[in-house]
Protein backbone atom coordinates (compact mmCIF):
# COMPACT_ATOMS: atom_id res chain seq x y z
CA UNK A 1 0.00 0.00 0.00
CA UNK A 2 2.64 2.45 0.89
CA UNK A 3 4.91 1.95 -2.32
CA UNK A 4 1.39 2.56 -4.17
CA UNK A 5 0.70 5.69 -2.25
CA UNK A 6 4.27 6.62 -3.01
CA UNK A 7 4.37 6.08 -6.97
CA UNK A 8 0.64 8.36 -7.09
CA UNK A 9 2.95 10.92 -5.05
CA UNK A 10 5.85 10.78 -7.44
CA UNK A 11 3.19 11.17 -10.41
CA UNK A 12 1.60 14.35 -9.44
CA UNK A 13 4.56 16.35 -8.05
CA UNK A 14 5.15 17.87 -10.44
CA UNK A 15 1.61 19.97 -10.32
CA UNK A 16 2.54 20.60 -7.06
CA UNK A 17 5.80 22.03 -7.33
CA UNK A 18 4.90 24.70 -10.24
CA UNK A 19 1.76 25.75 -7.86
CA UNK A 20 3.75 29.05 -7.60
CA UNK A 21 4.87 29.63 -10.59
CA UNK A 22 1.56 29.08 -12.17
CA UNK A 23 -0.67 30.56 -9.33
CA UNK A 24 -0.99 33.85 -9.70
CA UNK A 25 -0.10 34.06 -13.80
CA UNK A 26 -1.11 37.70 -14.23
CA UNK A 27 1.55 38.81 -11.76
CA UNK A 28 4.11 35.89 -12.29
CA UNK A 29 3.44 34.52 -15.97
CA UNK A 30 7.50 33.91 -16.09
CA UNK A 31 7.54 37.17 -14.97
CA UNK A 32 6.44 38.91 -18.48
CA UNK A 33 7.40 42.67 -16.64
CA UNK A 34 7.84 45.23 -19.10
CA UNK A 35 10.05 48.13 -18.03
CA UNK A 36 11.67 46.81 -15.48
CA UNK A 37 15.04 48.25 -16.04
CA UNK A 38 13.55 51.29 -16.93
CA UNK A 39 15.63 53.96 -14.78
CA UNK A 40 14.19 56.44 -12.24
CA UNK A 41 15.30 59.08 -10.34
CA UNK A 42 16.63 57.22 -6.84
CA UNK A 43 14.65 57.87 -3.45
CA UNK A 44 11.29 57.25 -5.73
CA UNK A 45 8.44 54.83 -4.42
CA UNK A 46 5.72 52.80 -5.96
CA UNK A 47 3.09 51.35 -4.40
CA UNK A 48 0.89 48.68 -6.62
CA UNK A 49 -2.42 47.17 -6.26
CA UNK A 50 -3.35 44.61 -8.48
CA UNK A 51 -6.45 42.37 -9.38
CA UNK A 52 -6.13 39.57 -11.89
CA UNK A 53 -8.61 36.65 -12.88
CA UNK A 54 -7.49 33.06 -14.80
CA UNK A 55 -8.87 30.42 -16.00
CA UNK A 56 -7.40 27.05 -17.54
CA UNK A 57 -5.90 23.80 -16.88
CA UNK A 58 -3.20 25.72 -14.47
CA UNK A 59 -1.67 22.41 -13.12
CA UNK A 60 -2.08 19.74 -15.17
CA UNK A 61 1.08 17.48 -16.80
CA UNK A 62 -0.08 15.12 -19.28
CA UNK A 63 2.06 12.65 -17.28
CA UNK A 64 -0.73 12.86 -14.00
CA UNK A 65 -3.29 11.51 -14.02
CA UNK A 66 -5.60 13.99 -13.48
CA UNK A 67 -8.93 14.36 -15.70
CA UNK A 68 -10.15 17.30 -17.06
CA UNK A 69 -8.91 19.62 -14.19
CA UNK A 70 -10.67 23.07 -14.98
CA UNK A 71 -9.41 25.97 -12.92
CA UNK A 72 -10.73 29.46 -11.92
CA UNK A 73 -8.33 31.55 -10.26
CA UNK A 74 -8.92 35.58 -8.21
CA UNK A 75 -5.72 36.81 -7.10
CA UNK A 76 -5.02 40.47 -5.90
CA UNK A 77 -1.20 41.48 -5.09
CA UNK A 78 0.06 44.50 -2.96
CA UNK A 79 3.70 45.47 -3.72
CA UNK A 80 6.47 48.10 -2.75
CA UNK A 81 8.89 49.49 -4.94
CA UNK A 82 11.73 52.19 -4.14
CA UNK A 83 14.48 53.11 -6.27
CA UNK A 84 17.66 53.31 -4.37
CA UNK A 85 21.58 54.53 -5.19
CA UNK A 86 23.49 50.98 -5.17
CA UNK A 87 26.77 52.02 -5.83
CA UNK A 88 26.70 54.75 -8.15
CA UNK A 89 24.48 52.16 -10.43
CA UNK A 90 20.58 53.01 -10.44
CA UNK A 91 19.00 50.12 -8.55
CA UNK A 92 15.38 48.98 -6.68
CA UNK A 93 14.32 46.53 -3.79
CA UNK A 94 10.96 45.64 -3.98
CA UNK A 95 8.45 43.42 -1.87
CA UNK A 96 5.05 41.61 -3.12
CA UNK A 97 2.80 40.02 -1.19
CA UNK A 98 0.09 38.02 -3.20
CA UNK A 99 -3.21 36.26 -2.03
CA UNK A 100 -5.84 34.06 -4.58
CA UNK A 101 -8.91 32.79 -3.87
CA UNK A 102 -9.50 29.73 -6.32
CA UNK A 103 -11.20 26.13 -6.97
CA UNK A 104 -9.85 23.53 -8.42
CA UNK A 105 -12.12 20.89 -10.31
CA UNK A 106 -10.43 17.51 -11.67
CA UNK A 107 -10.26 14.05 -10.94
CA UNK A 108 -6.64 12.03 -9.55
CA UNK A 109 -6.43 8.39 -9.84
CA UNK A 110 -10.76 7.65 -9.69
CA UNK A 111 -10.63 10.45 -6.72
CA UNK A 112 -12.07 13.51 -6.62
CA UNK A 113 -9.55 16.38 -6.29
CA UNK A 114 -11.63 19.54 -6.29
CA UNK A 115 -10.72 21.99 -3.95
CA UNK A 116 -11.46 25.70 -3.30
CA UNK A 117 -8.37 27.94 -1.76
CA UNK A 118 -8.31 31.17 -0.02
CA UNK A 119 -5.13 32.81 1.82
CA UNK A 120 -2.08 34.18 0.81
CA UNK A 121 0.70 32.98 -1.02
CA UNK A 122 4.01 33.44 -0.47
CA UNK A 123 5.97 36.88 -0.35
CA UNK A 124 8.65 37.63 -2.05
CA UNK A 125 11.83 40.21 -2.17
CA UNK A 126 14.01 40.88 -4.71
CA UNK A 127 17.20 43.87 -5.12
CA UNK A 128 18.22 44.53 -8.79
CA UNK A 129 20.47 47.34 -10.32
CA UNK A 130 21.52 48.69 -13.63
CA UNK A 131 25.57 48.35 -14.58
CA UNK A 132 25.66 49.80 -17.57
CA UNK A 133 23.91 52.63 -18.80
CA UNK A 134 21.11 53.45 -16.23
CA UNK A 135 23.73 55.57 -13.69
CA UNK A 136 21.95 56.37 -10.21
CA UNK A 137 20.47 59.89 -11.05
CA UNK A 138 19.02 62.48 -8.43
CA UNK A 139 15.53 64.32 -9.26
CA UNK A 140 17.49 67.59 -9.67
CA UNK A 141 19.80 65.90 -12.82
CA UNK A 142 17.34 63.78 -14.11
CA UNK A 143 16.81 65.76 -16.99
CA UNK A 144 19.32 65.69 -18.87
CA UNK A 145 19.22 61.50 -18.69
CA UNK A 146 18.08 60.22 -21.86
CA UNK A 147 18.46 55.82 -22.49
CA UNK A 148 20.28 53.99 -24.87
CA UNK A 149 21.28 50.60 -24.13
CA UNK A 150 20.44 49.42 -20.55
CA UNK A 151 22.30 45.88 -18.93
CA UNK A 152 20.84 44.83 -15.36
CA UNK A 153 20.27 42.22 -13.47
CA UNK A 154 18.13 41.07 -10.35
CA UNK A 155 17.82 38.64 -7.62
CA UNK A 156 14.51 37.35 -5.81
CA UNK A 157 13.85 35.24 -3.20
CA UNK A 158 10.47 33.72 -2.67
CA UNK A 159 9.47 33.04 1.14
CA UNK A 160 7.46 30.10 2.59
CA UNK A 161 5.16 32.04 4.73
CA UNK A 162 2.15 31.14 2.06
CA UNK A 163 -1.12 28.99 3.11
CA UNK A 164 0.10 25.44 2.97
CA UNK A 165 -1.32 21.99 4.23
CA UNK A 166 1.17 19.11 3.56
CA UNK A 167 -2.30 16.51 3.60
CA UNK A 168 -3.26 18.46 0.52
CA UNK A 169 -1.79 18.41 -3.06
CA UNK A 170 -3.12 22.44 -4.00
CA UNK A 171 -1.88 24.97 -1.81
CA UNK A 172 -0.77 28.73 -2.50
CA UNK A 173 2.17 28.68 -0.43
CA UNK A 174 5.34 26.44 -1.49
CA UNK A 175 6.45 25.19 1.63
CA UNK A 176 10.25 25.83 0.17
CA UNK A 177 12.47 28.73 -0.68
CA UNK A 178 13.09 29.65 -3.76
CA UNK A 179 15.63 32.03 -6.30
CA UNK A 180 15.29 33.77 -9.49
CA UNK A 181 18.00 35.75 -10.92
CA UNK A 182 18.08 37.77 -13.97
CA UNK A 183 20.32 39.53 -16.98
CA UNK A 184 18.00 41.82 -18.91
CA UNK A 185 19.14 44.18 -21.63
CA UNK A 186 16.90 47.41 -22.82
CA UNK A 187 17.43 49.57 -26.23
CA UNK A 188 15.69 52.29 -26.57
CA UNK A 189 15.70 53.80 -30.25
CA UNK A 190 13.37 56.79 -30.90
CA UNK A 191 9.60 56.12 -29.46
CA UNK A 192 10.58 52.39 -29.22
CA UNK A 193 11.62 50.13 -26.58
CA UNK A 194 13.30 46.57 -27.02
CA UNK A 195 14.42 44.12 -24.33
CA UNK A 196 15.16 40.71 -23.75
CA UNK A 197 15.74 38.75 -20.45
CA UNK A 198 17.34 35.38 -19.17
CA UNK A 199 16.58 34.17 -15.75
CA UNK A 200 17.18 31.07 -14.01
CA UNK A 201 15.26 29.54 -10.81
CA UNK A 202 16.46 27.35 -8.52
CA UNK A 203 14.46 25.58 -5.45
CA UNK A 204 15.00 24.23 -2.14
CA UNK A 205 13.36 21.18 -0.77
CA UNK A 206 9.85 20.53 0.26
CA UNK A 207 10.88 18.47 3.28
CA UNK A 208 7.15 18.08 4.07
CA UNK A 209 5.60 17.02 0.65
CA UNK A 210 1.97 15.36 1.26
CA UNK A 211 2.67 14.23 4.43
CA UNK A 212 6.35 14.18 5.34
CA UNK A 213 7.85 13.48 2.17
CA UNK A 214 10.97 15.01 0.38
CA UNK A 215 9.53 16.64 -2.55
CA UNK A 216 12.93 18.26 -5.10
CA UNK A 217 12.95 20.42 -7.93
CA UNK A 218 15.89 20.73 -11.06
CA UNK A 219 16.35 24.52 -12.18
CA UNK A 220 13.87 26.33 -13.87
CA UNK A 221 15.41 28.52 -17.11
CA UNK A 222 13.44 31.09 -19.35
CA UNK A 223 13.47 33.81 -21.27
CA UNK A 224 11.75 36.54 -22.38
CA UNK A 225 11.43 39.22 -25.15
CA UNK A 226 9.45 42.82 -25.03
CA UNK A 227 8.26 45.42 -27.88
CA UNK A 228 7.41 48.54 -26.66
CA UNK A 229 5.79 51.37 -27.91
CA UNK A 230 6.00 55.05 -25.70
CA UNK A 231 3.26 57.62 -26.64
CA UNK A 232 2.32 60.84 -25.33
CA UNK A 233 2.30 61.77 -21.49
CA UNK A 234 3.33 58.70 -20.08
CA UNK A 235 1.18 56.42 -21.79
CA UNK A 236 2.90 52.82 -23.86
CA UNK A 237 1.64 50.04 -24.57
CA UNK A 238 3.74 46.59 -24.86
CA UNK A 239 3.40 42.71 -26.05
CA UNK A 240 6.18 40.15 -24.71
CA UNK A 241 6.87 36.63 -25.21
CA UNK A 242 8.65 34.18 -23.04
CA UNK A 243 9.41 30.26 -22.64
CA UNK A 244 10.33 28.40 -19.81
CA UNK A 245 12.30 25.04 -19.47
CA UNK A 246 13.61 22.38 -17.13
CA UNK A 247 12.49 21.99 -13.72
CA UNK A 248 12.37 18.19 -13.76
CA UNK A 249 11.42 16.53 -10.07
CA UNK A 250 11.80 13.96 -7.66
CA UNK A 251 10.36 12.66 -4.41
CA UNK A 252 12.20 10.76 -1.85
CA UNK A 253 14.74 10.36 -4.53
CA UNK A 254 12.85 9.06 -7.70
CA UNK A 255 13.20 11.18 -10.71
CA UNK A 256 10.11 11.89 -13.12
CA UNK A 257 10.40 12.77 -16.10
CA UNK A 258 8.81 16.00 -15.57
CA UNK A 259 10.51 18.71 -17.59
CA UNK A 260 8.15 22.06 -17.82
CA UNK A 261 8.40 22.84 -22.11
CA UNK A 262 5.80 26.52 -21.76
CA UNK A 263 5.34 29.18 -23.56
CA UNK A 264 3.55 32.71 -22.12
CA UNK A 265 2.25 35.61 -24.32
CA UNK A 266 1.23 39.51 -22.79
CA UNK A 267 0.42 42.51 -23.54
CA UNK A 268 0.27 45.55 -21.49
CA UNK A 269 -1.10 49.16 -21.69
CA UNK A 270 -0.29 51.71 -19.09
CA UNK A 271 -2.47 54.60 -18.73
CA UNK A 272 -1.51 57.38 -16.70
CA UNK A 273 -4.48 58.84 -14.70
CA UNK A 274 -2.30 61.91 -12.82
CA UNK A 275 1.03 62.88 -12.60
CA UNK A 276 1.63 60.31 -9.50
CA UNK A 277 -1.45 57.96 -10.45
CA UNK A 278 -1.03 55.21 -13.23
CA UNK A 279 -3.37 52.02 -14.18
CA UNK A 280 -1.98 48.90 -16.13
CA UNK A 281 -4.19 46.49 -17.86
CA UNK A 282 -2.35 43.24 -18.90
CA UNK A 283 -4.19 40.49 -20.81
CA UNK A 284 -1.67 36.50 -20.74
CA UNK A 285 -1.89 33.28 -21.68
CA UNK A 286 0.13 30.48 -21.21
CA UNK A 287 0.46 27.44 -23.84
CA UNK A 288 2.55 24.34 -23.35
CA UNK A 289 4.69 22.28 -25.40
CA UNK A 290 5.67 19.42 -23.30
CA UNK A 291 4.26 20.12 -20.23
CA UNK A 292 3.38 23.49 -18.23
CA UNK A 293 0.18 25.47 -17.57
CA UNK A 294 -2.25 26.34 -20.19
CA UNK A 295 -4.37 29.11 -19.10
CA UNK A 296 -5.57 32.98 -19.79
CA UNK A 297 -5.96 35.55 -17.63
CA UNK A 298 -6.88 39.24 -17.10
CA UNK A 299 -4.80 41.73 -14.78
CA UNK A 300 -5.51 44.98 -14.29
CA UNK A 301 -3.33 47.13 -11.27
CA UNK A 302 -3.21 50.25 -9.61
CA UNK A 303 0.28 52.38 -9.17
CA UNK A 304 0.57 55.48 -7.13
CA UNK A 305 4.19 56.97 -7.10
CA UNK A 306 5.56 59.54 -4.75
CA UNK A 307 8.83 61.15 -3.80
CA UNK A 308 12.55 60.94 -5.38
CA UNK A 309 11.28 64.80 -7.16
Amino acid sequence: MAAVWRARVVAVVWCVGMVWLTITPGVRAQELEPRALTNVPVGTNFLLLGYGYSEGNLLLDPAIPVDGLQSRLHSAVAAYVRTIDFFGMSGKVDLVVPGAVGDWNGVLDGQDTSRHITGLGDPRVRLSFNFVGAPAVRSDDFADYHQSTIVGVSFQVVVPLGQYDPNRLINLGSNRWSVRSQLGVSHSTGPWILEAYASAWLFAANQNFLGGLTAKQKPLVASKLHVIRTLSRGLWIGVGVGYAIGGRTEIEGVPRDTRISTFRFAATGAIPLAPNHTVRISIASGARVERGADFDAIVLSYQYRWGGS
